[in-house]
C-alpha cells in the first residue's frame, strides 16, 4: 500500500518527490472529474436545448496552455534535483562491484581484495530470524554512514539489481557496468531486494541482502573476509562448481 521506509538520502529524496506528485496528479484529477461531471450536467440535452455556436475563447486557450506548463516546470525542478544527485558517483568513499548471473550474485571489493558469491539460502536450511526467499548465505556488508558507488555489470542475460528501501534499481548487463552509488544510515539494519528482470527459470530465487554495520564491526568483518574470500586463493563456491557442471 506504501513505499518500504527510506534508507539513506537517495531514497528520501525519491519518496519525497513520489509523495509530492501524489499530491499533484490528485488535484488534478479531482478537477479533470469536477469539470467533467459541471459539463456533464450544465450543458446537458434538456438543460441546454439551444447549444452555443462559440468555436474558440482566447482567455481559457491561454490558462489551459500556461498553467500545465506551470505545473509540469513545478514537477521538473525537484525531478532535475534528484537526478543530479544521483550522478555524484564520483564522490564516494568506497566501490562495490555487483555481477549480477543465472541465478546468483557476486560482490567483489576491489580495494580490499576480495569477491564472494552470494545465493539465496534454501527453505530446509533456514534459521532464526532469516526470511524465506530473501535471506542469502553471503549478503554484502556495507559501513554505516558510508557513500558507497556500486559498478553494476553482467555474465550472462539481463539482471537488475533492485533494493528498494535504497531506491536502486539497476539494469545488470553483459560488456556493460552501471554505475550508481548509495549510503546507507546508522542503524544496523538490513535492506532487502530481488533480481527485478525476468532473467530465467530460477528468477524468483535471486534475492539481495544489505548488511549495514557500524564501522567498528565492519572492520571486524572485513578482517575476517579477506581470509575468506581473498580473490588471490579463494576457494570456488561449491554451488558455482555445481552450476557449470550441469550446464
Amino acid at each position: 500500500m506504501d513505499l518500504q521506509p527510506p534508507a539513506g538520502s537517495i531514497a528520501e529524496m525519491a519518496t519525497d518527490l513520489h509523495n509530492m506528485l501524489l499530491v499533484v496528479i490528485t488535484l488534478i484529477s479531482l478537477f479533470v472529474l469536477g469539470l467533467l461531471v459541471y459539463v456533464g450536467i450544465r450543458f446537458r440535452a434538456s438543460a441546454n436545448p439551444n447549444p452555443s455556436k462559440t468555436s474558440h475563447n482566447t482567455v481559457i486557450e491561454i490558462l489551459w496552455t500556461v498553467i500545465p506548463v506551470a505545473v509540469l516546470v513545478g514537477i521538473a525542478i525537484p525531478s532535475f534535483r534528484l537526478l543530479y544527485y544521483l550522478d555524484r558517483t564520483a564522490d564516494t568513499d568506497m566501490v562495490i562491484k555487483v555481477t549480477g548471473n543465472q541465478w546468483y550474485w557476486n560482490y567483489e571489493y576491489p580495494d580490499d581484495g576480495i569477491a564472494f558469491d552470494s545465493y539465496l539460502v534454501d527453505e530446509a536450511d533456514l534459521q532464526e530470524g532469516q526470511i524465506r526467499l530473501l535471506s542469502v548465505d553471503n549478503p554484502m556488508v556495507v559501513p554505516e554512514n558510508t557513500r558507497i558507488k556500486l559498478l553494476i555489470t553482467g555474465n550472462d542475460v539481463m539482471h537488475s539489481f533492485f533494493v528498494p528501501s535504497l531506491a536502486v534499481q539497476v539494469y545488470a548487463f553483459i560488456g556493460r557496468t552501471n554505475e550508481v552509488w548509495i549510503d546507507v544510515p546508522s542503524g544496523k539494519q538490513i535492506y532487502y531486494g530481488q533480481c527485478n528482470q525476468i532473467c530465467g527459470v530460477n528468477h524468483a530465487y535471486m534475492p539481495i541482502e544489505v548488511r549495514a554495520l557500524p564501522r567498528s564491526e565492519y572492520d571486524k568483518w572485513l578482517s575476517s573476509a579477506r581470509e575468506e574470500f581473498a580473490m588471490d586463493d579463494r576457494l570456488v563456491n561449491p554451488k558455482t562448481l555445481k552450476l557449470a557442471s550441469a550446464n
